[in-house]
């Protein structure tokens, strides 16, 4: 394999159809490592989470075809050490890790390890790698390779991400929880219905007006204390570059639940591999009383269940809500490992 450097996505951007076509056959197929989001979060550093760093995106080619892309940036860790972090990291890339099919793995995974210490310039020593997915492959060959080479290796438990796996029909769904749950589902589902103000839901699917639903997702988001702390004026420039990225290539799912019109709560969600990925959402308290973020879930679920989407995945975070709607566990892991000076 030979092995390159690259430090400004201009020299990426010819290998973007490459890059994208790795996914659907490679150890992670994830929104978050697609070639157009991640240049979009460099763009903004996360939406702010970076206040410095350097690109340094290593991509491998064997006989003149790309193979394997590690994306990785150069910057201090949250520990103040000089490390090699992967592209995303680390607050709203829920799951990351390298871009190769399981058959080139092993070699990339040997040829990266051989590259880095001299095609990266600068006084790194430490890969400090979060949210790989558990069941990826990287990790037993990662810690296998750079035990190999004298090197520190540790890995954790960064947070759990939960899922639900759905069947083709809703009523089927909800016979698969907790009978409570179930009942409250139907419940609340069937008051929207009836209340005397009009209750509807719906996608977003036009471009043209993406950028009002969005500012009017924001106002919902803001409503909470934490997630109005959370968007900064640079979150809002990240969010707002990823919803058009992903309308454009076919992978935004947003959605309003509406009371006479109002915004009541808002869910940003991505379709993407035959599954809903549930990015963020947002609720407006003057619609407590219809429990419309439970309500717009339950449509969101038999909307998917019906259009015959494998699972939900809530993604990282244990909150309560997730496990009542039937989550199941997952878990990304952090991964870090320390060369010798």
């Amino acid at each position: 394999m030979e092995f390159n450097l690259h430090t400004t996505f201009e020299s990426l951007q010819p290998l973007a159809g490459e890059w994208d076509a790795l996914l659907p056959d490679g150890i992670t197929d994830a929104p978050f490592l697609r070639f157009d989001y991640l240049r979009d979060w460099w763009s903004t550093l996360g939406g702010g989470e970076w206040a410095q760093a350097d690109l340094a995106v290593v991509t491998a080619h064997d006989a003149g075809r790309l193979v394997g892309v590690a994306p990785l940036f150069h910057a201090l860790n949250r520990d103040g050490q000089p490390a090699l972090l992967l592209l995303g990291s680390i607050e709203i890339s829920d799951y990351l890790d390298l871009i190769t099919r399981p058959a080139d793995l092993p070699g990339f995974i040997r040829g990266l390890l051989d590259f880095l210490p001299s095609g990266i310039p600068g006084n790194w020593r430490t890969l400090d790698w979060y949210n790989l997915p558990e069941s990826s492959p990287s990790l037993p060959l990662l810690e296998a390779e750079t035990t190999a080479r004298g090197w520190t290796f540790s890995s954790e438990v960064y947070q759990p991400a939960p899922y639900i796996p759905l069947p083709e029909d809703f009523d089927a769904y909800l016979e698969g929880i907790d009978k409570k749950q179930r009942h409250e589902i139907r419940r609340k589902m069937r008051r929207a219905a009836a209340n005397e103000v009009p209750v509807r839901w719906y996608i977003v699917s036009d471009e043209a007006s993406l950028d009002s639903e969005m500012e009017g997702f924001f106002a919902l988001m803001t409503q909470d204390p934490a997630k109005q702390k959370f968007l900064t004026e640079p979150m809002r420039r990240q969010m707002l570059a990823t919803a058009h990225t992903a309308l454009r290539g076919g992978w935004l799912w947003l959605a309003f639940l509406e009371v006479g019109g109002k915004k009541a709560a808002g869910a940003f969600n991505f379709d993407y591999d035959n599954r809903l990925w549930g990015y963020n959402s947002g609720v407006n308290r003057d619609f407590i009383e219809l429990s419309p973020g439970w309500v717009l879930l339950s449509h969101t679920l038999q909307w998917a269940c019906e259009n015959h989407r494998s699972e939900f995945d809530f993604m990282r975070g244990n909150e309560e809500y997730k496990y009542r709607f039937g989550g199941r566990d997952r878990r990304v892991m952090r991964v870090r490992s320390t060369r010798q000076a």
